[in-house]
Parts: C-alpha cells; structure tokens; sequence
C-alpha cells in the first residue's frame, strides 16, 4: 500500500478501534475535505431567513459575500477567465485588463494569481477603499480614473480606458457587461437554490449591474423548470429600466447617463424593474446588521428593501429569495459610517426607522396566525 494511502477497510479497522478505545480519537475519513485553492471554495453559499409572514412567505437571502473575495462576482470571475483560456483568449502568463467597481476586478485577481497571469483593474474613486486595497493585495495592477464632481461612478471613461489598454499591450479585456459567460457563471448558483429547498424559488430579487447575476441565474432556474418571478433592482439615478438620470452612490449596481446598457442585461427575461434610492438602500442594510448581526452591501440592502415592501402583497407561502451579492464589511467606511451618511445628506433615522417598523410587523404577524392556530386547536 502507497504511504499515505488507506483502503476502505484499513480505515473501518482503524475507526472500529478508536471508537472502542477508552480515549476515542476523531474519526479518519476516506476523503479529507481539503481544497488546494480558493477557486475551489467558490459557491455553496448559505441561505437564510431573514423573516416571514403570518401568511407563511418568508424572504431568504443568499449570503453570496461568503464565497472567496466576499461576492458572487467571483463566480462569473472564474467562468469568463476558464472560457477565455479555452478560447485560447488567454495563454500562460497573459495579461487582463478590465473595468471595475471591485468586486468583479477581486474575482478576476484571484483567478490572475492562481493561474499565473497579470491583471490591471480600471478603477475610480467611487468604488469602495476597501476594494481597491484587496485587489492590490492580490496583485492587481490598478489604473485609476477622475471621478471629478459627480456622485456617480466613471463607468464611461473606466471602460474607455479599459480598452485602449487592451489595443496597446494585447491583453485579455473580458467585456463582463457584454461577455455571454458571466451570465454563465451563475448557473451554479441557480442548481443550489433549488437544491437547497424544497419548494420552487416564487420570486427571486437581485440589484441589476452587468445583468449578470440576476439573468444568468433566472435564466438557468427556468431552464430547470422553476416558474419563478424576476424583479430586477437599480439605484435611483440609474438608466438601465429608463428611467431619469442622476447621480447615486451604492457600488457595483445601475449604469450611470451615457454609458451603453450591456447586453447582459436581458429585458425580457426580467419580470419587474424598481429603483431604491441611496437613502433607503442604505438604510436597510444597516437595519440589516442589527437584525441578524450580518453586513450586507448597499445594492444588497436595495434588493432587500424591495422584498420587504412587496412581501405583504404576496400569495400566502411564498419563496422569495434576494441575492445578496457582497459583503457590507467592504463599506465599513461608507454605507456603516454615519459621517460619510452624514456629509452626502444620506443618514436619515426616518427611514431606518420606517424598516424597523415592518420588520415589527412581519414579526407580530406571524405571533398573531400562531395564536389563531393555538385557539382554533383548543
């Protein structure tokens, strides 16, 4: 027998032995639950309920920031990086370059290092320090852009840039807004909702960027039979739906005046379209974190907002799952910090109070229906 290897048996013998011993040892396994890299630990997220109805729908988020670099966007990460290898896109010790708000350009430096390439992120100012600092910390070569006066990211000039580097040096520009395999890359994510529960996903809400989270995923749970209901979520101030433009302040969400709507963002595949504003975006995710102890994002906070309100108009039992796309610990200095809230016109007790209160609601709601349950039985 191979050092360091154990037949099925050998292992039975063994753990047969340490359980009878006077001084158990922990049971051998025959395969170690151990990864090599952390591209291996991507996907598999949690699910939690973050509350229900007295009618018995409940609203669950889908904790993505608990994969590697804390977002979804890693998924799509990896799909476009392994396809563009593929594709012979990409050779050994190539270089990519892209436009970011961070979380796409975190999944894309972790795929660069493990795989032995270089990666230059187009950056500004409007994007999270934190983001910035992580992906330097993976190796990223950032190249950052003005965001001047505006409160609004530098989506146009990111992406132009973005693309006079890729002609000069012959690098691997992936195109995330309009690359077919970021959509693909949620298709995992799609199998463990359904895997996870043992119902259909009624309603699935997520805040619309590149499109691709929330597409790709509708996209496959339809393909696997799911009936499931889209509502797509921008910032106020975005014109991915059509509405007025103006500026906004949540990160890695909406598409700000003249930049074009890529075509991962597939209209008719999303049911309903809504804007939150920064306000109430913001105010739910910090609402959020005293409820379950959980930081979510500023786009995340703006899907969740959005569930909430909708939830009492729903069928009694229904699903409704949010995408939560990253984590708030990225916006400690941000979304948590009530002096930048304070200085952008953005904290406003008001409205944290207003989530309070239907949380409240939902919570008497459902004291109540047991009640009437308990009374009916007696």
């Amino acid at each position: 027998m191979a050092h360091g290897q154990m037949n099925a048996e050998v292992v039975a013998q063994v753990n047969a032995h340490r359980r009878s011993s006077a001084h158990p040892r922990p049971v051998l396994r025959l395969r170690e639950n151990v990864v090599r890299l952390a591209s291996e630990l991507i996907g598999s997220t949690p699910l939690l309920e973050l509350v229900r109805t007295g009618a018995g729908t409940r609203l669950l988020l889908k904790l993505e920031q608990f994969n590697p670099t804390g977002s979804a966007k890693v998924r799509m990460a990896r799909e476009m990086v392994l396809h563009a290898e593929r594709a012979g896109d990409l050779r050994p010790g190539g270089h990519i370059v892209e436009p970011t708000s961070g979380n796409t350009g975190a999944g894309l430096a972790l795929m660069a290092l493990e795989r032995g390439y270089t990666f230059t992120a187009v950056v500004d100012d409007h994007a999270a320090e934190d983001k910035l600092r992580a992906m330097k910390a993976m190796g990223a070569q950032l190249v950052s852009v003005d965001s001047g006066d505006g409160d609004g990211p530098s989506s146009v000039a990111r992406r132009r840039i973005a693309a006079e580097i890729a002609a000069r040096t012959g690098a691997y520009h992936p195109d995330q807004h309009n690359n077919p395999h970021n959509n693909a890359g949620y298709r995992e994510l799609a199998g463990e909702l359904l895997a996870d529960l043992d119902t259909d996903v009624d309603y699935l809400v997520g805040a619309v960027g590149t499109g691709g989270s929330l597409c790709g995923t509708v996209e496959e749970l339809r393909r696997l039979g799911s009936r499931v209901h889209a509502l797509g979520v921008e910032p106020a101030g975005s014109i991915i739906f059509g509405g007025a433009a103006g500026g906004y302040w949540q990160s890695g969400a909406g598409s700000p005046a003249g930049f074009p709507v890529g075509g991962n963002v597939k209209y008719d595949i999303i049911d309903e379209d809504c804007r939150v504003g920064d306000v109430d975006a913001f105010a739910t995710a910090r609402v959020v974190a005293r409820r379950t102890g959980l930081l979510v994002g500023g786009t995340g906070g703006a899907a969740i907002h959005v569930a909430l309100r909708r939830l009492v108009h729903l069928p009694a039992a229904s699903t409704v799952v949010v995408l939560v796309c990253d984590a708030g610990e990225k916006y400690l200095d941000t979304v948590y910090d009530d002096g930048w809230l304070h200085e952008r016109g953005l904290h406003d007790r008001a409205a944290q109070q207003r989530i309070v209160r239907l949380f409240r609601a939902y919570d008497e709601s459902v004291r109540l229906a047991a009640a009437r349950v308990e009374r009916a039985g007696a």
